[in-house]
């Protein structure tokens, strides 16, 4: 199969979506790769790499699009990008279509084989692709966060871990899954008053086990989310129904109850984000003010560390991608439930439940579609 690595053309998005490494996995299994002119460059790696490693490099992404069988990316594709998707060719990536209504009918009208990335599953019930980004954003939020508290950026000036005869900080966390756990132990590490909200109690006591008394766990009540929304100096938001827009879990009520100057970070926006009064933002313009209170609502966040970001995702891509692209999308998706999971839209017609839910699209059974 020739699979195609485009550029991406996010907002300050310098991940990509295969390594020189994985390129070398593709081509010793006998695929053709091409990769568009400096597609990694920007995170150190160079067209010379992926030619040593066996890939063609294309001008343009139009050279790209026109010629792979596969598409494989990070992020969304863009409008432009999306002119470019021809009948049954494969778009192997990030989607997160819950939220982007514009989005899908573009993959819709162009009759491609969407497969996402956040929606392929594992026997565990977990989602392998979407949790190494999910842990690199946790950490990330707190990052973020403390530097929207500090006065010079909007917050209140407050410095989470404290010093010697001072308060500390307190971050409040929404949701224990993979990133709500990693940005406890990032804030636990600063020094910070943490407390973690979930709704399973499986959840809180795993959740107790791990961080004892450095953290609190606490059931995700409404009462509780209020309480400790309001007197949080940051806010995190990481909760996560697969595949679905994310509940609103702080309203813009709340929100002007909180301290002025405080932070809240929604991890969850790519999926609508979980407050009120969140909105899309970039790594150019990160945050916005509502009623005194930061929203630092960036919808690619993993992209700040994107070198890292990028080695993380293709650990858990790459056995997909080697999958479609041996087999074939329709023997590959027949074959395995998991990664039939993460296919959205094929031909037309939404194969995903919780997405054609949030958009009122009408919903055929993957194994139906295929």
């Amino acid at each position: 199969m020739l699979i195609g690595i485009p550029k991406e053309i996010k907002d300050h998005e310098y991940r990509v979506g295969a390594t020189p490494s994985g390129v070398r996995e593709l081509v010793n299994a006998g695929h053709q790769v091409l990769v568009q002119k400096d597609a990694g460059a920007s995170i150190d790696f160079s067209d010379e790499q992926y030619v040593a490693a066996g890939a063609q490099i294309g001008a343009t992404a139009a050279d790209v699009y026109g010629k792979a069988e596969m598409i494989l990316k990070v992020k969304e594709p863009q409008e432009s990008e999306c002119k470019m998707i021809r009948k049954g060719q494969i778009i192997f990536s990030y989607l997160h279509l819950a939220a982007e209504p514009h989005l899908t009918e573009m993959l819709i009208k162009s009759g491609c084989v969407a497969i996402a990335f956040e929606t392929v599953s594992a026997a565990d019930r977990s989602l392998p692709l979407l949790a190494p980004m999910s842990e690199v954003a946790g950490k990330l939020s707190i990052q973020a966060g403390a530097k929207a508290l500090q006065k010079s950026h909007g917050g209140r000036g407050i410095l989470l871990g404290g010093v010697p005869g001072v308060d500390r900080g307190k971050v409040t966390i929404l949701g224990g899954g993979v990133a709500g756990t990693n940005a406890a132990k990032v804030a636990v590490g600063m020094g910070a008053e943490v407390v973690i909200l979930d709704k399973s109690l499986a959840r809180i006591r795993y959740l107790c086990d791990i961080f004892g008394n450095s953290a609190r766990a606490l059931y995700a009540s409404l009462e509780n989310i209020e309480n400790h929304v309001i007197t949080a100096d940051v806010v995190v938001g990481a909760v996560l129904i697969p595949g679905a827009a994310a509940p609103k879990l702080v309203s813009a009520a709340t929100v002007k109850k909180m301290n002025r100057g405080a932070v809240m970070v929604d991890i969850s926006i790519d999926q609508g984000g979980c407050f009120e009064t969140s909105k899309p933002t970039s790594h150019s313009n990160p945050t916005y003010i509502v009623d005194g209170v930061v929203h630092y609502c960036v919808t690619n966040m993993p992209g700040a560390v994107s070198r890292t970001s990028t080695q993380a995702l293709e650990n858990s891509t790459l056995p997909f991608s080697l999958a479609i692209a041996g087999k074939g999308y329709k023997k590959a998706l027949s074959d395995d439930v998991h990664l039939r999971n993460g296919l959205n839209v094929i031909d037309g017609k939404v194969t995903y439940k919780a997405v054609a839910d949030a958009l009122g699209l009408p919903f055929v059974e993957a194994e139906k579609a295929l």
